[in-house]
């Protein structure tokens, strides 16, 4: 699919460091080995080595049942493999082991997102973007943002967008999402300026305009009176998503 991904389902694998297959060291206590297996099974899991990663992990639940990182490696195997009541099993393991793990919140409520659960899926969103230390709060701040969009709560999904952008200032989708809301709100100076900076990364190719970039700038310029510029965006849509929603949305309001 060309463009950006409007919502990175699944999960954000770790890499941690020191973790591999050395042998065990003398000395090195059952901690140590519990957390090796676990780092293992993470490694398996970036392979795409399901079977392996699920018994590594396995291996440390088994010296330390209380170890979340491992629950957490199961629940993440369990749903690249299908099996969303097992993985959303280990998910609230893994959460109620670890409450204040940004992390583990992120990847449960990306899971529960993309089974549609979107009222408890911002709930552990949210509970991702409370940690300030989170490397990667501006992304859980984005996927909050979109998951209130579902739920039709724009108010708190506008202050999640810019919440995402002040700590990343020039995340392509939060730009997109911030400039649609201040369309609807008949905002154009305002929307503007955020898509003023998705078009400055998409002219130095940092990203691409996908469908929804395109419909936006359609209403946006529409809304500003650039008829010409509007008819530019809908003939990149109709040539390159023709059969996406926006470009039936685009048509339905030709008519």
């Amino acid at each position: 699919m060309r463009g950006i991904c409007q919502f990175v389902v699944g999960v954000c694998f770790v890499l941690l460091v020191g973790c591999g297959t050395q042998q065990q060291k003398p000395g090195v206590s059952d901690t140590s080995t519990y957390e090796v297996y676990s780092r293992l099974g993470f490694e398996y899991l970036q392979e795409g080595d399901t079977g392996n990663a699920k018994q590594s992990f396995q291996r440390a639940i088994d010296m330390n049942s209380g170890y979340a990182e491992a629950h957490n490696g199961l629940a993440l195997v369990f749903q690249l493999e299908g099996d969303t009541a097992l993985a959303e099993s280990y998910y609230r393991k893994a959460t109620k082991l670890a409450p204040d793990s940004a992390m583990m919140h992120n990847n449960f409520g990306a899971f529960l997102f993309a089974n549609g659960r979107y009222e408890e899926a911002c709930q552990e969103l949210a509970r991702a973007t409370e940690d300030p230390f989170y490397n990667r709060r501006s992304q859980a701040f984005e996927n909050l943002g979109r998951c209130y969009r579902l739920l039709n709560r724009d108010d708190v999904a506008k202050h999640a967008f810019q919440r995402s952008l002040q700590v990343t200032p020039n995340r392509p989708v939060s730009l997109v999402e911030l400039t649609d809301l201040l369309v609807d709100e008949s905002q154009p100076i305002e929307a503007s300026k955020y898509f003023d900076r998705f078009l400055e990364l998409v002219e130095k190719r940092q990203v691409e305009h996908y469908a929804k970039s395109l419909w936006v700038g359609i209403r946006l310029e529409r809304l500003r009176g650039n008829t010409s510029r509007a008819a530019t965006y809908a003939l990149i849509l109709k040539n390159l998503y023709p059969d996406s929603e926006e470009y039936q949305q685009y048509k339905e309001s030709s008519r």
